[in-house]
């Protein structure tokens, strides 16, 4: 048993072992305080990546909004332009059926009659 405590006692004693455990302890430190550094960097980046993608689902949502007006716009627009090349079917044959009455007084009259447009 002594010689089991000899080599134990003498380390302690021993400046180069004191060294080594001092270098052991800094050694320890140092990693701890890097793995400490290490997992703050880790949770920066996990928030700014949760921060984009709060910004990005924003925006999404805005682009979505932004088309679904434009959608509508168009919708009406269509709706408005359907109207508006029905009313010129119906003018431009009212404007047939007169200009053919015209014709037909022209024949029957026989004045040239000039539409002014």
């Amino acid at each position: 048993m002594a010689s089991a405590q000899g080599p134990a006692s003498s380390s302690d004693s021993d400046p180069r072992f004191a060294n080594i455990d001092e270098r052991k302890r800094k050694r320890m430190l140092s990693n701890r305080e890097s793995a400490r550094r290490s997992r703050m960097r880790k949770q920066k980046q996990l928030e700014d990546l949760v921060e984009e993608v709060s910004a990005l689902q924003k925006g999404n949502t805005q682009i979505l909004e932004n088309i679904s007006v434009a959608t509508q716009r168009y919708i009406e627009m269509q709706s408005a332009n359907n109207v508006l090349r029905a009313q010129a079917m119906e003018l431009t044959d009212r404007l047939r059926s007169l200009n053919s009455v015209l014709h037909i007084m022209e024949e029957f009259t026989g004045y040239d009659i000039d539409i002014l447009c």
